[in-house]
């Protein structure tokens, strides 16, 4: 359905034209109108949305109560909100929260509906990024455009800064020049075991790196300074949020954050993983109660079947579970619907949600880091070696 009602342009204030002396345009009361479409005669309501207004209209009046069944997240309580002011509608409300689509997800979404008030402050952040938008963009678009005193420009709360970040990072590299310099290797033996060995200097000036090069030559063997020997250990990542996915999966597939973003739409609507849109990277703990039955699912995997398997028996890494760091919805993880009638782009974006979710409840990895000095003639030389102890 969408945004059928947003807000009003500054001609529904009465704002037929803008001057210098009438910016910046503050409403006092943000209006509310039906979407519009731009034709060749100008805007007009978009009829489409015209349609779907009177049928909701009609349900709210001949109903008791409603059931808000929009996407469970800040702009799908912005589309009902608006709706329901827009309609003068004064019914009371209830929430269907779910993060998949799922039978099991939204039957025991009906039987567990939340009160609509419990959502009231989700709207009010929703509504005051809407209205900022409309403050910073309408009145940053129409105060460049007079500026400049000729053509159209638009400025916006999020596409400027981004589009200076961008331009930034472009000039950055394009101004970048690199530099050429030398680093001295040393080849050494040990208990007939070969290794190599860097020093630490990066040498512009290749008269000097031979200087230093010609000091360590001249020593007949290397000498054992120092052996400084500690056990690290590393936990799992955690599990995809959409940022983190659409970042490897441009990585790893080459796909732009637009195609991961319609891939994981789609494999949501096939209830195959759960709300895509989501900007956090944990799980509450009672999500994480379902998450050895997701396991489960996996163990015929063609790729994750073997990982899945030896998860089985180990006890899952509870890192990534903080209900405290919660925000609209839980990370991304799979439904417990086995993949079917995937595309390839789909299987492939399946697969790195599936992996992450097994890789996210193995245990930390644990290594030693050896790190031996050596001297030539006094010249150092630093070597460095890790052996994994635990894989995790």
């Amino acid at each position: 359905m969408g945004h059928l009602v947003s807000l009003a342009l500054p001609a529904d204030y009465g704002y037929t034209h803008v001057d210098r002396e009438m910016l910046p345009i503050i409403p006092a009361t943000f209006k509310l109108i039906v979407r519009t479409v731009k034709t060749s005669d100008g805007t007009k309501s978009d009829p489409v949305a015209l349609k779907q207004l009177e049928v909701l209209r009609k349900l709210f009046q001949k109903c008791d109560r409603i059931v808000v069944a929009t996407d469970a997240g800040r702009e799908g309580e912005l589309i009902f909100r608006f709706i329901y002011d827009f309609l003068e509608c004064r019914k009371p409300f209830e929430r269907l929260w779910i993060s998949s689509l799922t039978d099991k997800a939204i039957r025991k979404g009906f039987e567990q509906l939340r009160r609509g008030t419990d959502f009231d402050n989700l709207y009010y952040s929703a509504k005051a990024r809407r209205e900022a938008d409309w403050l910073v963009g309408i009145n940053a678009s129409q105060a460049l455009t007079l500026a400049a005193g000729r053509g159209n420009y638009s400025l916006g709360r999020v596409q400027t800064p981004t589009l200076a970040m961008i331009c930034r990072r472009y000039r950055e590299n394009q101004s970048f020049v690199s530099k050429t310099y030398l680093q001295l290797q040393l080849t050494t033996e040990k208990d007939k075991v070969r290794f190599a060995a860097l020093h630490a200097g990066k040498f512009e000036d290749p008269q000097h790196a031979q200087q230093i090069l010609s000091l360590a030559q001249g020593a007949k063997c290397a000498v054992v300074q120092d052996i400084q020997c500690k056990e690290i250990s590393q936990d799992p990542p955690l599990p995809h949020d959409l940022t983190s996915l659409q970042r490897e999966a441009n990585t790893r597939l080459g796909f732009s954050a637009d195609k991961t973003l319609h891939i994981v739409q789609s494999l949501y609507e096939k209830q195959q993983i759960s709300y895509p849109r989501t900007g956090s990277r944990y799980l509450s703990r009672d999500v994480f109660e379902q998450i050895p039955a997701l396991i489960g699912n996996l163990e015929n995997h063609r790729r994750l079947g073997a990982h899945a398997v030896a998860l089985e028996h180990e006890t899952l890494n509870d890192r990534c579970v903080d209900d405290t760091k919660l925000t609209d919805h839980h990370a991304l993880i799979i439904t417990e619907n086995l993949p079917a009638a995937l595309s390839a782009d789909e299987s492939a974006v399946y697969e790195l949600i599936a992996g992450r979710m097994l890789e996210s409840f193995c245990g930390k990895c644990i290594k030693t880091v050896t790190s031996v000095t050596l001297l030539c003639n006094e010249v150092p030389f630093l070597a460095k070696g890790i052996v994994v102890k635990v894989p995790g």
